[in-house]
């Protein structure tokens, strides 16, 4: 399979037009993003049943027709743990990828090992083996060397020979729309993520109460746009843990903020005056204007809660052995504690808990809650069999 690297907007377009022809196409990106506000690209890589091509988004000035074509009806990508490809193609082009195909997702409905890396699966599918000597690589230096090339492009060139051979199992094990709704779900939630406000994805902050909670929603922000302007992670502005110090605190001066040891750094001190300056602001709103405290569904669970979803997942982990499917892909902690709550409270007016709903409902849904209202029991199975447990 021949391949190159596009540097050119022309060559870059006929590479899209070539796509669109084809309908199918594997895909991934290389970046670096650890130095910057968001990732910036290093290379893209496509592969079709043709061509196996990369591309320079260094050299290109407009990477929207591919941004386009991942986000039409018509185009099926197919990508390997394909988180970040869905950030780009949401941040970049305002829109959510429509045909995506995620083989490691896929993967977590043939077998018990989720998640699998991709060389895994190219040996488990494809009984190939591929080079993973390049993964320190600085992608967005130039020139990329050959052997750097050749492992990038290897991250493509079994894509489509793994969905194929995924998709034909899938549905003739009638998992098929199994994998499509867990890798809707996957892109719908990594969408709300995106425009979730960044003080509501910090730790702890159910522990707050409402003022600190301004506190923090203003620090947070504060540290969003300085990272913003700056062009350097978040974290790097400040770290999440010295924004819920400052925020309990809530020092009136630089000097009362730097009574935490870790804000001493010189990083932090040069902004210390924007950092007051903020929680002064903060500070100042009356009390109808601060903000709802947030509700955590993990941390916040009882001990009462804790115990039946270990027992959930007893059960829950013993069917999934019997189906061959991956306990780490159907269910978290938080899924079991949320399905707890909604069972034993009767919130029957609240949200349907994800164990409940689509595939997870049909596949765990009436053993679950027979194992909650006691109409089933388990035993020990004998040797050799599908499932340590057997219940009944």
């Amino acid at each position: 399979m021949p391949s190159t690297v596009i540097g050119t907007d022309q060559e870059f377009n006929e590479l899209c037009e070539h796509i669109r022809e084809c309908g199918l196409v594997g895909f991934d990106t290389e970046f670096v993003s650890d130095s910057t506000y968001r990732p910036v690209l290093g290379l893209l890589q496509f592969a079709t049943r043709e061509r196996a091509v990369a591309v320079d988004p260094l050299a290109i000035r407009d990477l929207n027709p591919w941004w386009r074509l991942m986000a039409d009806d018509e185009t099926t990508v197919i990508v390997h743990g394909g988180q970040a490809e869905i950030r780009f193609c949401i941040q970049l082009l305002g829109e959510i990828p429509r045909r995506l195909f995620d083989i490691q997702l896929a993967e977590g409905f043939r077998g018990r090992s989720y998640p699998l890396s991709y060389s895994a699966i190219v040996k488990r599918v494809a009984n190939r083996k591929v080079d993973g000597s390049q993964t320190r690589t600085d992608w967005t230096r130039r020139p990329l060397s050959d052997a750097q090339l050749t492992y990038a492009l290897e991250d493509v060139e079994h894509l489509i020979a793994i969905f194929e051979t995924q998709s034909a199992w899938l549905e003739k094990q009638g998992r098929l729309t199994w994998a499509s709704d867990e890798i809707n779900r996957l892109i719908a939630d990594i969408s709300n993520d995106d425009t979730t406000p960044p003080w509501e994805r910090l730790p702890g902050v159910h522990k707050l109460n409402r003022r600190e909670l301004a506190v923090l929603q203003h620090l947070a922000e504060w540290r969003e746009r300085e990272a913003s302007v700056l062009n350097r992670p978040v974290r790097r502005i400040l770290r999440d843990d010295l924004l819920l110090d400052l925020a309990k605190r809530q020092p009136g001066t630089s000097q009362q903020a730097l009574a935490t040891r870790d804000l001493n750094r010189r990083e932090y001190r040069k902004h210390m005056d924007a950092i007051v300056d903020t929680i002064a602001q903060a500070k100042k709103l009356s009390d109808d204007d601060l903000p709802s405290k947030p509700r955590s569904r993990r941390e916040d669970a009882s001990s009462d809660e804790q115990v039946v979803s270990r027992l959930l997942a007893l059960a829950l982990s013993n069917r999934c052995a019997e189906l061959d499917v991956a306990y780490t892909l159907v269910a978290s902690n938080r899924d079991l504690i949320e399905l707890v709550r909604y069972h034993r409270l009767g919130e029957r007016n609240s949200k349907l808990p994800r164990m409940l709903d689509g595939w997870r409902g049909e596949l765990f849904g009436d053993l679950l809650r027979d194992v909650m209202d006691g109409k089933v029991a388990f035993r020990v199975a004998p040797a050799g069999g599908p499932a340590p447990l057997v219940f009944e």
